[in-house]
């Protein structure tokens, strides 16, 4: 089996078809300084309270755009412009933050240069994909957050052995840039900065190659994963649907507050 050459980017001045996705592009695997891993969570808090701040303004602005691509049947470009730049800053920090690279995000809305990029233009959009966009986008957000509470779930161990190894291992480098991948596709889908569903199929890549008899090919695009890379996404799903069962089923072990009812005698 041979490794599929890396898909050449579209003209700068194109429009992608409504049916096209978002595509990643990481850099890697490449080493990292086990300093910066050993302190990565304490690193992030300052990009958390800015994307506290951008999410506020995102939301604003998703709801506004909401309008104008149910009059236009396409997002208007202020809020395409924006929406998208607030997807590539929050690529960028989840990139960093499941330890895909090493290179700290920068504060700005660009991302030339950085190891982790999105390319994403908006094409037209179906006027009723759009209205009912918060129903449609439910299904594949349930798969994006399964996966993410699973790499959560293993994001310790994950930790562990990037700090040790002072790099990420092909097998993590590939199952976590799925999971970066899809969800942001779903977050692509869900802010309209395009009108392919993120379908599931996409979360094991475009191809599945014997690491002993195939080189792989680096970073992502297109992202071509190992069968190791495979086995830990799917361990992935399987964690993340007992994490999001058990959280269920604790929230409905936790009884109800109750309120003292003081009778008074007469």
């Amino acid at each position: 089996m041979t490794t599929p050459p890396p898909m050449p980017p579209p003209p700068a001045d194109s429009a992608l078809p409504e049916n096209a996705n978002l595509e990643l592009e990481v850099d890697g695997p490449a080493p990292q300084r086990r300093l910066t891993v050993l302190f990565r969570a304490l690193l992030l808090i300052p990009q958390f309270v800015v994307l506290f701040f951008l999410g506020i303004a995102n939301a604003v602005v998703m709801f506004l755009g909401w309008f104008g691509a149910l009059a236009m049947g396409r997002l208007p470009e202020w809020a395409r412009r924006f929406l998208a730049n607030y997807l590539r800053y929050g690529t960028r920090v989840n990139a960093y933050m499941y330890l895909l690279v090493d290179r700290y995000p920068p504060f700005a809305f660009d991302d030339d240069g950085y190891p982790a990029r999105i390319e994403v233009r908006s094409g037209r959009l179906n006027r009723w994909a759009v209205l009912f966009r918060f129903l449609l986008v439910i299904p594949a957000a349930i798969v994006s957050a399964v996966l993410s509470s699973g790499w959560v779930a293993c994001s310790f161990f994950l930790w562990i052995t990037v700090l040790i190894a002072g790099r990420t291992p092909a097998p993590v480098f590939g199952a976590t840039a799925a999971v970066l991948r899809y969800s942001t596709r779903v977050g692509a889908y869900f802010g309209m900065l395009t009108a392919a569903y993120p379908n599931p199929k996409s979360i094991f890549g475009e191809q599945v190659v014997d690491a002993e008899q195939h080189g792989v090919p680096r970073g992502t695009r297109p992202l071509v994963l190992t069968k190791g890379a495979v086995a830990l996404t799917i361990v992935f799903l399987v964690l993340g649907v007992l994490a999001e069962v058990g959280n269920v089923a604790s929230q409905q072990m936790v009884p109800p507050p109750t309120g003292h009812h003081v009778e008074h005698g007469g």
